[in-house]
């Protein structure tokens, strides 16, 4: 058995990462996802949160992905996301900006103005990103 897989991480407008990797966790829709090599092959839908990855040499690397599809099939791993950025990209001023702003919006529900699910959706994409930019700040 080998001791890594191949994980590819692509949204429509870019590829984030295709590399060896020695062991993976991603956000799914009912909970994490723990890959190793040899994992079972898989069809489900990426959630909101951190995707952490341990490169073959070692090093540690985290990413936030939203939404989108994984499939697991022979030694190899796609994460097709419906957006992702790398924690070096994410502007914790910004990130912080649109929490309150979708916190706000959440507090409206009820009026006429405010759709529930793009609401609850903003909330949980900006609580990801905020998340995954503090703890890299660590």
């Amino acid at each position: 058995m080998a001791d890594t897989f191949r994980l590819e991480v692509a949204t429509p407008e870019r590829q984030l990462i295709g590399e060896a990797v020695r062991e993976a966790s991603i956000p799914g829709l009912a909970g994490e996802l723990g890959i190793l090599p040899g994992h079972a092959p898989l069809l489900g839908e990426v959630g909101a949160g951190e995707l952490r990855y341990t490169l073959a040499t070692g090093e540690k690397h985290t990413m936030v992905v939203f939404g989108g599809w994984i499939e697991v099939n022979n030694d190899v791993v796609r994460v097709l996301a419906q957006s992702a950025e790398r924690i070096n990209e994410i502007d914790l001023a910004r990130a912080e900006a649109a929490f309150a702003r979708a916190r706000e919006r959440a507090g409206r529900l009820g009026t006429d103005q405010v759709d529930l699910a793009r609401a609850l959706n903003a909330m949980k994409r900006a609580q990801a990103r905020l998340a995954a930019a503090k703890s890299a700040q660590r």
